[in-house]
Protein backbone atom coordinates (compact mmCIF):
# COMPACT_ATOMS: atom_id res chain seq x y z
CA UNK A 1 0.00 0.00 0.00
CA UNK A 2 1.19 3.45 -0.83
CA UNK A 3 0.86 6.56 1.26
CA UNK A 4 -2.73 7.85 1.62
CA UNK A 5 -3.60 11.43 2.55
CA UNK A 6 -6.14 11.52 5.39
CA UNK A 7 -6.50 15.32 5.62
CA UNK A 8 -4.81 18.07 7.61
CA UNK A 9 -1.44 16.93 6.21
CA UNK A 10 -1.71 13.54 7.96
CA UNK A 11 -0.84 10.44 5.92
CA UNK A 12 -1.39 6.74 6.46
CA UNK A 13 1.63 4.80 5.25
CA UNK A 14 3.35 1.47 5.83
CA UNK A 15 5.52 1.50 8.92
CA UNK A 16 9.28 1.29 8.40
CA UNK A 17 12.12 0.31 10.71
CA UNK A 18 13.30 3.91 10.39
CA UNK A 19 10.13 4.93 12.32
CA UNK A 20 11.50 3.50 15.58
CA UNK A 21 12.58 6.80 17.12
CA UNK A 22 9.37 8.61 16.10
CA UNK A 23 7.27 5.73 17.43
CA UNK A 24 9.14 5.72 20.73
CA UNK A 25 8.50 9.47 21.07
CA UNK A 26 4.81 8.94 20.20
CA UNK A 27 4.40 6.20 22.80
CA UNK A 28 6.14 8.30 25.47
CA UNK A 29 4.02 11.32 24.57
CA UNK A 30 0.81 9.24 24.71
CA UNK A 31 1.69 6.93 27.59
CA UNK A 32 -1.10 8.13 29.90
CA UNK A 33 -3.58 8.61 27.04
CA UNK A 34 -3.14 4.98 25.92
CA UNK A 35 -2.74 3.36 29.35
CA UNK A 36 -6.48 2.52 29.84
CA UNK A 37 -6.69 0.84 26.41
CA UNK A 38 -3.34 -0.94 26.06
CA UNK A 39 -1.57 -3.93 27.60
CA UNK A 40 1.06 -3.23 30.24
CA UNK A 41 4.32 -2.23 28.53
CA UNK A 42 7.85 -2.71 29.92
CA UNK A 43 10.06 0.39 30.03
CA UNK A 44 12.11 -0.92 27.08
CA UNK A 45 8.99 -0.60 24.88
CA UNK A 46 9.17 3.20 25.21
CA UNK A 47 12.73 3.41 23.85
CA UNK A 48 14.04 3.64 20.31
CA UNK A 49 15.79 0.28 20.78
CA UNK A 50 12.53 -1.28 22.00
CA UNK A 51 10.66 0.02 18.98
CA UNK A 52 13.43 -1.13 16.62
CA UNK A 53 13.07 -4.67 18.00
CA UNK A 54 9.27 -4.50 17.71
CA UNK A 55 9.47 -3.17 14.14
CA UNK A 56 11.92 -5.92 13.11
CA UNK A 57 9.41 -8.47 14.45
CA UNK A 58 6.56 -6.74 12.60
CA UNK A 59 8.62 -6.78 9.39
CA UNK A 60 9.11 -10.56 9.73
CA UNK A 61 5.40 -11.05 10.37
CA UNK A 62 4.56 -8.84 7.38
CA UNK A 63 6.89 -10.92 5.17
CA UNK A 64 5.12 -14.07 6.40
CA UNK A 65 1.75 -12.53 5.50
CA UNK A 66 0.43 -12.43 9.07
CA UNK A 67 0.24 -8.67 9.69
CA UNK A 68 0.13 -5.37 7.84
CA UNK A 69 1.26 -2.42 9.97
CA UNK A 70 0.82 1.28 9.18
CA UNK A 71 1.49 4.57 10.93
CA UNK A 72 -0.35 7.84 10.76
CA UNK A 73 2.26 10.54 10.28
CA UNK A 74 2.29 14.31 10.43
CA UNK A 75 5.54 14.95 8.61
CA UNK A 76 8.20 13.12 10.64
CA UNK A 77 5.93 12.86 13.70
CA UNK A 78 4.07 9.56 14.23
CA UNK A 79 0.57 10.34 15.49
CA UNK A 80 -1.06 6.92 15.40
CA UNK A 81 -0.93 3.38 14.14
CA UNK A 82 -3.14 0.84 12.38
CA UNK A 83 -2.57 -2.90 12.12
CA UNK A 84 -4.33 -5.71 10.35
CA UNK A 85 -3.29 -8.65 12.54
CA UNK A 86 -3.80 -12.40 12.32
CA UNK A 87 -4.49 -12.40 8.58
CA UNK A 88 -6.20 -15.64 7.59
CA UNK A 89 -6.97 -16.70 4.03
CA UNK A 90 -8.78 -19.84 2.87
CA UNK A 91 -12.46 -20.03 3.72
CA UNK A 92 -12.23 -17.56 6.67
CA UNK A 93 -10.52 -14.60 4.91
CA UNK A 94 -10.38 -12.51 8.06
CA UNK A 95 -8.12 -10.11 9.94
CA UNK A 96 -8.19 -8.35 13.29
CA UNK A 97 -7.96 -4.56 13.24
CA UNK A 98 -6.07 -2.66 15.90
CA UNK A 99 -5.37 1.05 16.10
CA UNK A 100 -4.58 4.08 18.25
CA UNK A 101 -4.42 7.82 17.73
CA UNK A 102 -2.32 10.49 19.44
CA UNK A 103 -4.24 12.43 22.11
CA UNK A 104 -3.53 15.71 20.29
CA UNK A 105 -5.08 14.34 17.08
CA UNK A 106 -8.16 12.61 18.48
CA UNK A 107 -11.58 13.87 17.46
CA UNK A 108 -10.54 15.05 13.99
CA UNK A 109 -11.96 12.10 12.03
CA UNK A 110 -8.47 10.82 11.16
CA UNK A 111 -9.01 7.42 12.77
CA UNK A 112 -12.31 6.98 10.93
CA UNK A 113 -10.70 7.85 7.59
CA UNK A 114 -7.75 5.54 8.29
CA UNK A 115 -10.04 2.63 9.23
CA UNK A 116 -11.92 3.14 5.95
CA UNK A 117 -8.65 3.03 3.98
CA UNK A 118 -7.50 -0.12 5.80
CA UNK A 119 -10.85 -1.83 5.14
CA UNK A 120 -10.60 -0.93 1.45
CA UNK A 121 -7.10 -2.47 1.34
CA UNK A 122 -8.39 -5.57 3.15
CA UNK A 123 -11.15 -5.95 0.57
CA UNK A 124 -9.59 -4.85 -2.70
CA UNK A 125 -5.93 -5.82 -2.29
CA UNK A 126 -6.01 -8.67 0.22
CA UNK A 127 -9.30 -10.22 -0.89
CA UNK A 128 -10.53 -10.58 2.69
CA UNK A 129 -14.20 -11.17 3.44
CA UNK A 130 -14.30 -9.77 6.96
CA UNK A 131 -12.43 -7.55 9.42
CA UNK A 132 -13.07 -7.72 13.13
CA UNK A 133 -12.13 -5.48 16.03
CA UNK A 134 -12.66 -5.44 19.77
CA UNK A 135 -13.01 -2.56 22.19
CA UNK A 136 -13.18 -2.34 25.94
CA UNK A 137 -16.80 -2.01 27.00
CA UNK A 138 -16.27 1.62 28.04
CA UNK A 139 -14.26 2.73 24.98
CA UNK A 140 -17.13 4.67 23.45
CA UNK A 141 -14.88 6.73 21.14
CA UNK A 142 -13.46 3.63 19.46
CA UNK A 143 -16.92 2.07 19.21
CA UNK A 144 -18.13 5.25 17.48
CA UNK A 145 -15.29 4.99 14.93
CA UNK A 146 -16.12 1.37 14.18
CA UNK A 147 -19.84 2.03 13.80
CA UNK A 148 -19.17 5.00 11.46
CA UNK A 149 -17.06 2.63 9.34
CA UNK A 150 -19.81 0.03 9.00
CA UNK A 151 -18.75 -2.35 11.75
CA UNK A 152 -21.52 -4.09 13.69
CA UNK A 153 -21.28 -5.52 17.20
CA UNK A 154 -21.62 -9.30 17.26
CA UNK A 155 -20.90 -10.26 20.84
CA UNK A 156 -19.11 -9.69 24.09
CA UNK A 157 -15.98 -11.62 25.01
CA UNK A 158 -15.44 -11.98 28.77
CA UNK A 159 -11.83 -11.64 29.97
CA UNK A 160 -10.75 -11.20 26.35
CA UNK A 161 -7.45 -9.30 26.67
CA UNK A 162 -5.10 -8.38 29.48
CA UNK A 163 -5.32 -4.58 29.39
CA UNK A 164 -3.76 -2.14 31.83
CA UNK A 165 -2.99 -4.88 34.35
CA UNK A 166 -6.19 -6.94 34.31
CA UNK A 167 -8.26 -9.25 32.11
CA UNK A 168 -10.95 -7.11 30.52
CA UNK A 169 -14.22 -7.82 28.71
CA UNK A 170 -14.47 -6.59 25.12
CA UNK A 171 -17.29 -5.73 22.77
CA UNK A 172 -16.56 -7.47 19.45
CA UNK A 173 -17.32 -5.85 16.09
CA UNK A 174 -17.15 -7.09 12.53
CA UNK A 175 -17.43 -5.59 9.09
CA UNK A 176 -18.35 -7.85 6.21
CA UNK A 177 -16.41 -6.44 3.27
CA UNK A 178 -17.95 -8.46 0.43
CA UNK A 179 -19.74 -11.69 -0.40
CA UNK A 180 -17.23 -13.02 -2.94
CA UNK A 181 -16.25 -16.63 -2.52
CA UNK A 182 -12.58 -17.31 -1.76
CA UNK A 183 -10.51 -17.50 -4.97
CA UNK A 184 -10.02 -21.27 -4.66
CA UNK A 185 -13.75 -21.97 -4.23
CA UNK A 186 -15.97 -22.34 -7.27
CA UNK A 187 -19.46 -20.92 -6.66
CA UNK A 188 -22.09 -23.65 -6.32
CA UNK A 189 -19.65 -26.42 -5.38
Amino acid sequence: MDETELGDGIVLRPVETADAEALARAYVRNREHLRPWEPWRPEHFFTTAGQEARLRDLAEQREAGRVIPWVLADGERVVGAMNLNDLVHGPFRNAHLGYWIDADYAGRGLTTRAVEVVCRVADERLGLHRVQAGTLLDNVASQRVLRKCGFEPFGTAPNYLHINGEWRDHLLFQRILNDRPPPTVVAGR
